[in-house]
């Protein structure tokens, strides 16, 4: 039996292959028959760039929640820089613009269930539109830099392009307060032995894998296209990505088999009071609201108390009390005082400054205070890092029609500090070995810490590592996404959440509006989510669970991420800064010549 000839398309050349059998022969004869659908996609695909690049786009929103596809977010650049195949410049920009304004349109929608008129359309198109500019900037400068050179300069390739997608995460993460929400990495969020090397890298390094892979795949399939023949040829461009992500993987399955309890507790009260955002606003409800508020949490105490288990202590979520003033402060510390129990809640906080006499200022802070079981207020915590356009508006003072951009009235001040709440003394929950809880009156007493986040904060790497120290049990964070209705903002925020518990290797506990209220556990599990009657995340309700703490008088075992901060994603900056310098100069050159 001879050889099998295959026709090179477009010559009168033939191709003599070498015998083969079994699957190789297979593999060949099926791209043989494919080669005409090939074909027909390929100029398909070169007349209609922007719908490939709409498809990426929405590939990397169905990789988040709700929808949660996550392994799409594995192939979603390949598409962007395959939408631009073969184009550079300003075209390769408005085709990654395009991808990814559909991205951020798509995964943003939730700002649209704002409920007032124009403004949540106002920014949601334009929190798009600026967000798309990062994708567009990747895509124009990567595009077609990938040559059909060797081995080594397609691997250099990809690795650049992963580390310039960091470096981007990196400047939206900061630029204009910073908006690190969609980073890429986010989206992996329950695969748990894959981020596990967040605990070192920060989710930049889940972001890194995940695009590298990606734009390898990208490689293998061009090879493909080249060379169909040839398995060598694809499978040594995933080959690199492959042993990484696999290496990633059993560091991970090292670390998830790490214990995370302890032998100590403390029990928590989570409030979920689900408050509609128009009711927040509207001032003739305060009463009534504060006292379903107040029954609620009766109601809550009283289960806990009555199947034997009391609560140590209590959250109410961001915006829960509809005012701070004297008759809810003696309704609160009367309840705190009632069942003993230590409480966590947020509100906003005025400050007085009398500048001269008969003249007053006040400032305005959105802070979650710490009350004993006295009914003492013994820590207040301002929010530092504020949400632009919803707690305060930049550049006012300089340009004050700025202010009619947004619904907000006037603003929030930062606060300026970490500020640690210290729970001394409190009973612990001790567990003998045969499972029995120990009396009350034999409960060891110590200091238990915790530091509290606000609202979006937990979203920030590089801010919530400041709240961890070697003391730290765990740390709270209080939130009002009730904002955005019953959408998949809830699930976003989360997801950013269990990032900053396995960066930091420390439990996470989320008192939330309207959802997700949940704790988060050091290895990134989401542990005792609440859930409504009817099974969803976003109904009126509580929950009382255990915490593990630290053994007394042990201090945590800091990760490399926290005591090292974000060393990986400031490494992928310079190695972006490296490689575009030949393309900076390149574009010089241009310029000058014309």
């Amino acid at each position: 039996m001879g050889s099998p000839t295959w026709k090179v398309a477009g010559t009168g050349a033939c191709l003599r292959l070498a015998p083969a059998h079994g699957p190789a022969l297979a593999f060949r004869s099926v791209l043989a028959k494919l080669a005409p659908l090939k074909n027909s996609v390929g100029q398909l695909l070169q007349r209609n760039r922007f719908l490939l690049a709409i498809f990426a786009g929405l590939s990397l929103t169905a990789a988040f929640p709700k929808i949660g596809l996550a392994g799409l977010a594995w192939v979603a650049p390949a598409f962007m820089l395959a939408a631009a195949q073969g184009r550079t410049g300003l075209e390769a920009f408005r085709i990654g613009y395009v991808a990814g304004l559909m991205f951020n349109l798509g995964a943003l929608y939730w700002l649209l269930h704002i409920p007032v008129t124009g403004y949540p359309i106002l920014g949601w198109l334009a929190l798009s539109a600026y967000l798309a500019l990062y994708p567009g900037v990747w895509v124009w400068l990567l595009a077609g830099k990938l040559s059909a050179g060797g081995w080594p300069e397609r691997t250099g390739w990809a690795l650049a392009g992963a580390a310039l997608w960091v470096a981007l995460e990196m400047i939206v993460g900061r630029l204009f307060s910073g908006f690190p929400w969609l980073f890429v990495g986010n989206s992996q969020f329950q695969l748990l032995p894959f981020i596990q090397i967040a605990s070192v890298t920060g989710v930049y390094g889940v972001s890194f894998l995940v695009v590298w892979f990606s734009l390898a795949l990208y490689s293998a399939a061009l090879a493909i296209l080249r060379q169909p023949t040839l398995r060598q040829a694809w499978m040594s461009e995933i080959a690199l990505p492959l042993i990484a992500v696999l290496g990633v993987f059993a560091f991970g399955v090292s670390r998830l088999r790490e214990p995370v309890f302890d032998d100590s507790t403390v029990r928590v009260t989570f409030i979920q009071p689900a408050i509609p955002q128009t009711m927040i606003w509207d001032v003739n409800e305060n009463t009534n609201r504060f006292q379903q508020l107040l029954d609620l949490t009766a109601e809550a105490l009283n289960n806990a108390r009555d199947n034997g288990r009391p609560a140590q202590l209590l959250l109410w979520p961001e915006a829960a009390l509809p005012q701070f003033d004297d008759e809810s402060f003696i309704a609160i510390t009367n309840l705190i005082r009632t069942y003993g129990v230590w409480m966590i809640l947020g509100a906003d906080e005025v400050e007085w400054q009398e500048n001269a006499p008969g003249q007053q200022e006040y400032t305005v802070y959105n802070s979650a205070f710490l009350f004993a079981p006295t009914g003492q207020c013994t820590a207040i915590y301002r929010k530092r890092n504020l949400v632009i356009f919803g707690e305060y508006i930049p550049l006012v003072r300089w340009l004050p029609f700025v202010k009619w951009l947004t619904p907000i009235g006037g603003g929030f001040t930062a606060g300026d500090r970490v500020v640690s709440f210290v729970l001394d003394p409190l009973p612990l929950d001790v567990t003998s070995a045969a499972g029995d809880s120990a009396s009350s009156e034999s409960l060891p007493q110590r200091a238990v810490r915790t530091a509290s986040l606000i609202c979006f904060e937990d979203v920030f790497p590089s801010l919530v590592r400041e709240y961890v120290d070697g003391d730290t049990d765990f740390l709270v964070n209080l939130t009002n996404d009730g904002w955005f209705g019953e959408s998949a903002e809830q699930w976003q925020h989360a997801a950013s959440a269990v990032y900053r518990a396995v960066e930091n290797d420390v439990p996470l506990l989320r008192c939330c509006n309207n959802g997700l209220t949940c704790w988060i556990d050091g290895r990134g599990r989401m542990r005792d989510i609440f859930r409504d009657k009817t099974g969803g995340i976003y109904g009126t309700g509580h929950v009382t669970t255990e915490i593990p703490l630290l053994r007394s008088g042990e201090r945590r075992v800091m990760t490399f991420y926290n005591r090292h901060g974000d060393w990986f994603g400031w490494s992928c900056v310079a190695a972006a800064t490296l490689t575009l310098i030949p393309h900076i100069r390149s574009l010089v050159r241009h310029r000058r010549g014309r």
